[in-house]
């Protein structure tokens, strides 16, 4: 029995039959279970096997991040030899059991008397040694390939990535430019209206956005007022709002009415609207010395007129159309009246769509709520017009600004 199973060992073939019985004297029989590991790299070794069943795993770094297999062993194979070659005795590497395995184990003193008994083991080993070294130098190879071109793929990544964040910086970069310069257009002053305070606050979306205010003295006697708001977001809205903005402040400070200003900036937009948006606006002319506002209103939001004992009123609504769609445009024109220690507001519609997070808008009601409640408290129209947004953007809260938000206050001293 013992013989028969040496024969069919390769390494063994070159020993006579008659000699098995004494070669398998010298070996230990091992029955191992899997998950056992013969031994580690890097420790001493005597004693080599020969796989008689079952498989082993041959491991670099064994139990180590960097762990990784060299190579699987089965029946016939030989393992460790290279502690009994080696000068120092080391393990070049670990093994461990993957499928149970029956080994013969044979010592350093046996290994030696064997190799002189049968030197033609040596050759049959160095043979096999050398496969096995051809067959290493090919995986690493194959390895050393693979990594090249994984690295290859992560630099040309690095690359692109690279690419886009020097274009997303350029990107912030020229945003941030358009975002002063859109401020810039904006008033940097009120003009000069004795017994008035004036007070407006823009705040964009995106870094750019579609609204727009301005405020323009109409001789000593009046201020022209208008605010607007582009039907779009983004760079687009902040081209036609800077193009609006420019032809409104235009036609305020040439003094015209506010229905005829607004019919003169919709036929210039007309003639230039390639983008296809339009805009909401209102145009107001305030007297000063009675404080009665007359304006025309094209789409946009109604002002409201806070009184000093708490009252909001809102004038009435009639037809009015957005600037750049129709030639024959319609207009709401009316008329109201800013009371002493009172407050005009005007603003666009991000104000009162702006929504929480449980979808619900901030809505006309609790807008004319806000502006009832800060009229009461003391302070200049710029400060009534931070604290109005404060709540707006309170209400909101972590929810997406998806429109633009613009107030523009006006407050009458008391007398």
């Amino acid at each position: 029995m013992p013989d028969s199973i040496l024969a069919r060992l390769k390494l063994f073939a070159t020993v006579p039959p008659d000699e098995l019985d004494k070669l398998w004297a010298s070996l230990r029989p091992c029955h191992t279970p899997a998950g056992t590991v013969l031994f580690y790299e890097d420790e001493c070794g005597d004693h080599f096997y020969v796989i008689v069943s079952g498989r082993v795993e041959v491991v670099k770094g064994l139990g180590t991040p960097d762990e990784r297999r060299l190579a699987l062993r089965g029946p016939g194979d030989f393992l460790g030899e290279m502690s009994l070659l080696n000068r120092d005795g080391r393990r070049t590497a670990s093994v461990r059991v993957i499928e149970t395995a029956d080994l013969l184990e044979m010592r350093r003193a046996e290994f030696d008397v064997l190799l002189h008994r049968y030197p033609l083991l040596a050759y049959e080993m160095v043979r096999v040694m050398s496969d096995r070294l051809t067959t290493t130098q090919n995986a690493i190879i194959t390895d050393l390939r693979q990594r090249n071109q994984q690295l290859q793929t992560a630099y040309e990544a690095l690359q692109a990535a690279q690419v886009q964040l020097i274009e997303k910086e350029r990107l912030e970069r020229d945003l941030r430019l358009a975002h002063e310069i859109q401020m810039g257009l904006l008033p940097q002053a009120w003009p000069p209206a004795p017994g008035y305070d004036f007070g407006a606050r823009m705040a964009p979306a995106r870094a750019v956005g579609g609204d727009l205010y301005d405020g323009v003295p109409s001789g000593p006697a009046a201020v022209n007022l208008v605010i607007g708001d582009v039907a779009d977001k983004g760079m687009p809205a902040a081209i036609f709002m800077a193009q609006a903005l420019a032809l409104l402040r235009a036609e305020a400070s040439r003094g015209a009415e506010p229905a005829a200003a607004l019919r003169q900036v919709n036929r210039l937009l007309l003639g230039m609207n390639r983008l296809d948006v339009f805009v909401t606006a209102l145009s107001a002319r305030l007297e000063l010395a009675t404080g009665e506002v007359a304006y025309a209103r094209a789409g946009h939001e109604l002002p409201l007129v806070a009184a000093p004992d708490g009252t909001v009123t809102r004038p009435p609504q009639k037809r009015g159309q957005p600037l750049a769609i129709f030639d024959d445009l319609a207009l709401d024109e009316g008329r109201i009246t800013l009371p002493p220690g009172g407050a005009l507001l005007i603003f666009s519609d991000g104000v009162t769509d702006a929504r929480a997070l449980s979808g619900e808008s901030y809505g006309s009601a609790r807008l004319a709520g806000s502006l009832r409640a800060e009229v009461a408290v003391s302070g200049s129209a710029q400060a009534l017009c931070d604290r109005l947004l404060a709540r707006v953007m309170a209400f909101q809260g972590t929810a997406p600004q998806h429109d633009d938000i613009t107030l523009l206050v006006v407050c009458r001293y008391a007398r």
